[in-house]
């Protein structure tokens, strides 16, 4: 009978490679040694693009969970670290626009109740990226632009887009999926300049 610090050592000594092998056959004390790997990194990664602890917490959470249910579709176990940071890009796209327009009131109300968070520079970057998703939106094919500002710009859900646009929800979930690809390039490319 083998005990748990032993199993736990010998997890420790696994390499990336080897323990996302492992989880891809379903072993989930695997999946957990390179949870305990990459949280902090994750973390810190949500935190840089939701500007909130709680929210890169449970964006940390949400990635981890995508993670475990889809790694078996990873063909390149070294490649996790980084599949792992694309989904939490794309994630924090989805959380941040997707609640930009979460809460509503009045100005009076909003100064009572809001205390400055940030500063002048987290502000002006803040204006700097929205900016720049719009510009890198406004690159992009009507379609493109059009799923995209249906899904998260006005909120409708996939049954909406689909009598919208006249075309089946696989279609609709096909052009987003595309549309936020596309998205992520023209971002990658504004960067790059």
């Amino acid at each position: 009978m083998t005990d748990n610090s032993t199993l736990l050592t010998d997890y420790q000594n696994l390499t990336i490679v080897d323990l996302v092998r492992a989880a891809q056959t379903g072993d989930r004390d695997a999946f957990g040694e390179l949870f305990d790997r990459y949280r902090g990194g994750i973390v810190a990664l949500a935190m840089r693009r939701v500007r909130n602890a709680d929210e890169a917490e449970e964006l940390a959470q949400d990635v981890f969970i995508q993670a475990m249910q889809k790694i078996d579709q990873l063909r390149v176990p070294e490649a996790f670290g980084g599949w792992l940071r694309r989904i939490v890009h794309r994630m924090a796209i989805n959380r941040v626009t997707r609640n930009r327009y979460a809460v509503a009131c009045d100005p009076e109300t909003l100064e009572a109740t809001c205390l400055a968070n940030g500063s002048p520079d987290g502000d002006a970057e803040d204006r700097e990226e929205a900016a720049a998703v719009r510009d890198s939106i406004d690159r992009l094919g009507a379609l493109d632009q059009q799923t995209l500002t249906a899904f998260y710009l006005r909120g409708r859900t996939l049954i909406e887009m689909s009598n919208e646009f006249d075309a089946p929800i696989g279609t609709i979930k096909r052009r987003l999926h595309v549309a936020r690809k596309r998205l992520a390039k023209e971002m990658d490319v504004l960067q790059a300049v």
